[in-house]
């Protein structure tokens, strides 16, 4: 059986009432594609693993279960549609209980069996196993499931995305040593970072996968993990978080030693579930900040961040798997229409956030930055609160990548233009003179160090360590003249300089 969430993420199963869902009721409005999915084990052949199961000391290689949704082409000639079944057989796999009998299914992963839950069992989806590939290339998403689910927990929103264009990639959330998390919390969360990069890796070979635009999206745990490739990892351009534990474990990221929240420099929107209510609170023991606190996104200066609360959903029902099958908490849980209607708005702001980010659609743009109720949505079900990024500091080294963008020429004139728009423009006399020296000493940029050192001696008349330098420049260059009129105003501005002595000495003999 499946391991329990974590306290803070526990879907409070005391007090249960049956659930009544459908896919066709939940009516995501797919897009022009039609939807391919493949499902294939690979392996990370840097990492080993024990099958919890066998009961032996053999260990493999690290087994990474893939799940991909892709856009297809238009005719699609594998007939019938993947049923809701075929999606469970692949978590049969995933738990590693490939031969368990279907009919055991359900209640075996803690879903009631009940006549409402069977009916989902054989309820068509929108994806077609092995279609072609669509032509053309397509952003790609890495999704990476909750503590210990299925890389097939989220195959609607999944399937939607594919739909409208986009190339969603997924592996299960598995332990470090086996199928289940052990008490190292941080190893955990690094274990799951380095499955999302392999998968990360693994989507490049796909020739429909446009490596340019790459999004994380995550459910609870997998928000952990997304953070910390994010910081580690360039080509992440856009970030979205269902209810992700980084809301409710800040100092777990804290662990990390990759983690630092001034490196979320990308596009964030997290959507959160509704408030706890007190007597959930006081019954399960949480701790009541959980719904107020939110560490990570107070600390954001350099994203532009969303922050979205859903008032109907609990942490559960940002996922497909539980929409459909999971026990309702009586205490809490809205009813079964407005949790599939807030599922949808959930599936609508993530397509209109990658919209955005990743293809840069104003219509998108638009969608995100406007109140809920400007889409119909009202305060009781959705609210929205948007983080500006704060204005950066122009730097050194902002400074330097435009003058190299122009080979180091005109600098004065870059140096004034910059000056007038960022006032605090620090651009300091040592950082001036290891650049030049770099430049200088290096027969293909010579010129262009010696353009560093005359900015330098511009900004810093009275450096007669800079002269020195651009004398040494010149002397490199083998222009004795320009070498001795720099190393004249050396000992102009210090007499005592050695170096300024003796080299004068020898090019005047």
């Amino acid at each position: 059986m499946r391991l329990t969430i974590l306290k803070i993420l526990i879907l409070f199963q005391a007090n249960l009432i049956a659930a009544q869902t459908s896919l066709e009721e939940i009516d995501l409005e797919n897009g022009k594609y039609n939807v391919g999915f493949q499902h294939y084990t690979t392996s990370d052949s840097t990492r080993t693993y024990s099958r919890i199961y066998d009961y032996t000391n053999k260990k493999i290689t690290r087994p990474i279960p893939v799940s991909i949704w892709y856009p297809s082409e238009e005719n699609v000639v594998n007939g019938e549609p993947l049923v809701v079944l075929d999606y469970l057989e692949i978590l049969k796999k995933e738990e590693e209980w490939e031969h368990l009998p279907n009919e055991q299914i359900l209640n075996w992963f803690d879903y009631p069996n009940t006549p409402a839950n069977q009916k989902h069992l054989v309820e068509q989806t929108t994806a077609y196993a092995k279609a072609e590939f669509e032509k053309g290339k397509f952003p790609v998403i890495v999704y990476a499931p909750g503590l210990h689910r299925s890389s097939i927990e989220n195959f609607a929103l999944c399937e939607y995305l594919a739909s409208h264009g986009f190339v969603v990639i997924s592996s299960p959330s598995r332990g470090t040593e086996t199928r289940w998390f052990s008490n190292n919390n941080a190893k955990e969360m690094e274990t799951q970072a380095r499955d999302v990069e392999f998968l990360m890796k693994e989507a490049g070979k796909f020739p429909i996968a446009n490596y340019d635009k790459i999004a994380l999206m995550g459910f609870s745990a997998g928000g952990l993990s997304n953070i910390i490739v994010q910081n580690r990892n360039d080509n992440v351009k856009a970030i979205v978080s269902l209810d992700g534990k980084e809301r409710y474990a800040y100092e777990l990221l804290n662990q990390s030693p990759f983690f630092d929240a001034q490196n979320i420099d990308v596009p964030y929107i997290h959507m959160a579930q509704k408030d706890i209510p007190e007597l959930v609170l006081k019954e399960d023991h949480i701790n009541a900040e959980l719904n107020t606190k939110f560490q990570l996104f107070d600390s954001l200066s350099k994203s532009r961040a969303y922050r979205l609360k859903f008032h109907n959903l609990t942490h559960g029902y940002f996922s497909t798997l539980d929409v459909l099958f999971a026990n309702r908490d009586k205490r809490q849980d809205k009813s079964d229409a407005e949790i599939m209607e807030s599922y949808k708005w959930v599936a609508t702001y993530t397509l209109n956030f990658l919209e955005a980010t990743l293809n840069k659609d104003k219509n998108a743009s638009k969608f995100i930055e406007n109140n809920p109720r400007n889409h119909g949505a009202t305060n009781s079900l959705v609210t929205l609160k948007i983080k500006q990024p704060e204005k950066d500091e122009f730097t050194f080294r902002d400074f330097n990548d435009l003058a190299s963008n122009r080979n180091y020429e005109n600098l004065l004139q870059l140096y004034d233009s910059i000056a007038k728009m960022h006032p605090s423009l620090e651009i300091p006399e040592g950082h001036l003179n290891y650049l030049g020296l770099q430049l200088v000493f290096n027969p293909n940029t010579s010129l262009q160090g010696i353009h560093v050192f005359l900015l330098a001696t511009k900004l810093y008349p009275n450096s007669a360590n800079l002269y020195d330098s651009l004398a040494e420049g010149y002397l490199f260059m083998d222009n004795k003249e320009k070498a001795i009129e720099s190393f004249e105003k050396v000992l102009e501005l210090n007499s005592q300089n050695q170096n300024a002595i003796s080299r004068l000495e020898q090019l005047r003999e």
